[in-house]
């Protein structure tokens, strides 16, 4: 599975200074014939292939077409902002956010504020597993509006707030006359990354609606929605239809997103259909949050629950407010994980303003310097790469197959070696290869992030791949790893179906199956 990642805004370009190492011949003769039959199918008559393997221990470039020539990375492209974020925090660090008491106390009672301190933690313990770890299904909750088969986490997506409540009833505060407020001056959203990120964020920053099949034709559809926060509320017109009938639900919000409608039908004896809905201000949605979990553990506070967020009651320092709660998360390789198992967008964007942050920047643009520096010390030619956001969905953004090698290099030199290539998606076993090649040879030793750029060609009524690409690690040898690329831009379905994009995924990861297969025997 894949995640379709449509062209949007234009943003920033990074420019170069490294030398471009000089263009490898291609090698048709060489490749495998069943890569070359591949190649030859009709939906990629007009489409042009970049493939390139490196030996890790001699360095020798073993296959090596348009190794040179720009190709959009789709999510590929996340390997290069998860990096630089991996290597600007590190990646043990965790993210520790506070809840400070403004006011005065008089025994139990705050005369004053709780103020929660947005840190860019991008779970806020929505995914953590009882042994730390950050959990995530095949198909992400957050594509659930298009691609079939998205799942939930069995964790409650306000795990963390709640944790954060239960801390300020045991610090002996039972009253709060006074206000919640989010500070989320950490940094300025920019609409130019797409997903927006936000310095605070619960459950992705959406609203997720799972609808199951009636007790049979004509029932109305079940509705378990999560989380459940005022005054979101939401309505399904949604019917079962008789089994083997089409499934089709859509969802509607109103301006400010608090108000969701469903429609449409899901046949009888299905099973359960996910859909999202926007949180459009995640700032106000967290307060409303913080107010009613503070509630359930025993805290009365006296403002309004549904309001907006009231910042300008945010003091200008903490200094002398005491810190009455705090949320530390999971280390940040396990978002990383998350990010580049399952193609995470928001987490992917979010790299970006937290590179500028640890420059002491409110600007995410300001993360971009801290990447291209980054870039530079990883020796990754930066002028064979370009890139506008965090995600690989920036019209702008291209890499050639060699800059993706000379990065993945750079991490075989790290202690975070192993870490890094594991947090891939594991051909045939998790994140977006878990449903390719499951019975092939080479299940579990192709390590990739796989990406996706496909929409809708209305001239010919077919979806056009934009790319389809894959660029990781092919296991050859007992503790040898060979880096690797293989993509392809310019392909066509025959249809409209998303089955056809799906196709074309999975000869990108026969295509890597194969040079794995033909690089020596794995030892396990």
């Amino acid at each position: 599975m894949r995640a379709l990642a449509l062209l949007v805004a234009v943003g920033a370009v990074l420019a170069g200074l490294v030398q471009a190492t000089p263009p490898t011949p291609t090698d048709h003769e060489t490749l495998d014939p069943r890569i070359t039959a591949v190649l030859r199918k009709p939906a990629y008559r007009h489409a042009e292939w970049g493939l390139f393997q490196q030996d890790e221990q001699t360095g020798k470039v073993t296959r090596s077409r348009n190794a040179d020539q720009f190709f959009i990375p789709g999510s590929t492209a996340k390997l290069f902002g998860v990096s630089g974020t991996w290597h600007t925090l590190g990646g043990d660090h965790r993210f520790v956010t506070p809840i400070h008491a403004v006011g005065k106390r008089r025994n139990a009672t705050l005369q004053g504020d709780l103020d929660l301190v947005a840190q860019g933690d991008l779970t806020l313990g929505g995914r953590t597993r009882k042994n730390g770890t950050v959990a995530f299904t095949t198909i992400d909750h957050t594509y659930a509006n298009d691609l079939p088969g998205a799942t939930l986490t069995p964790q409650n997506p306000l795990a963390g707030v709640d944790q954060l409540a239960r801390q300020v009833r045991a610090a002996g505060i039972r009253r709060v006359e006074g206000d919640v407020v989010v500070d989320a001056r950490l940094f300025r959203p920019d609409p130019t990354l797409d997903p927006t990120p936000t310095p605070l964020i619960i459950n992705d920053n959406v609203i997720d609606l799972l609808t199951s099949p009636g007790s049979g034709a004509g029932a109305p559809a079940g509705l378990e929605v999560r989380p459940k926060v005022a005054p979101y509320r939401v309505t399904s017109a949604v019917r079962t239809v008789a089994a083997g009938k089409p499934t089709d639900i859509a969802v509607k919000g109103s301006a400010d997103g608090t108000r969701i409608q469903l429609s449409g039908t899901i046949a009888a004896g299905s099973a359960p259909v996910l859909r999202v809905s926007p949180v459009k201000n995640p700032n106000a949605f967290g307060r409303t949050a913080m107010i009613e979990a503070l509630k359930r553990a025993g805290v009365e506070v006296t403002a309004p629950a549904v309001g907006p967020n009231p910042t300008t009651r945010l003091p200008r320092s903490y200094q002398g407010a005491p810190t009455v709660a705090r949320y530390t998360s999971p280390p940040y390789a396990e978002y990383a994980e998350l990010i580049l198992k399952v193609s995470h967008n928001l987490g992917a964007n979010l790299g970006i303003c937290l590179m500028a942050v640890s420059r002491g920047k409110t600007d995410c643009q300001d993360g971009f310097p801290v990447l291209a520096a980054f870039l530079d010390g990883a020796k990754v030619d930066r002028r064979a790469v370009q890139l506008a956001d965090g995600r690989g969905g920036s019209p702008v953004d291209r890499t050639t197959p060699r800059a993706v090698a000379q990065l993945l290099t750079y991490w075989q030199r790290t202690a975070d070696a192993e870490r890094f290539r594991t947090s891939l998606p594991i051909l045939g076993v998790d994140g977006t290869l878990a449903d390719s090649c499951r019975d092939c040879p080479s299940r579990g030793k192709v390590f990739a992030k796989t990406g996706t750029v496909a929409g809708g060609d209305a001239l010919n009524d077919r979806l056009a791949v934009g790319a389809e690409t894959a660029a990781g690690y092919l296991e050859t040898g007992k503790d040898r790893f060979d880096v690797f690329f293989a993509g392809v831009n310019g392909a066509s379905t025959a249809g409209a179906n998303i089955g056809g994009v799906l196709a074309i995924a999975n000869d990108v990861a026969d295509v890597a199956a194969y040079l794995q297969q033909t690089s020596g025997p794995a030892e396990r």
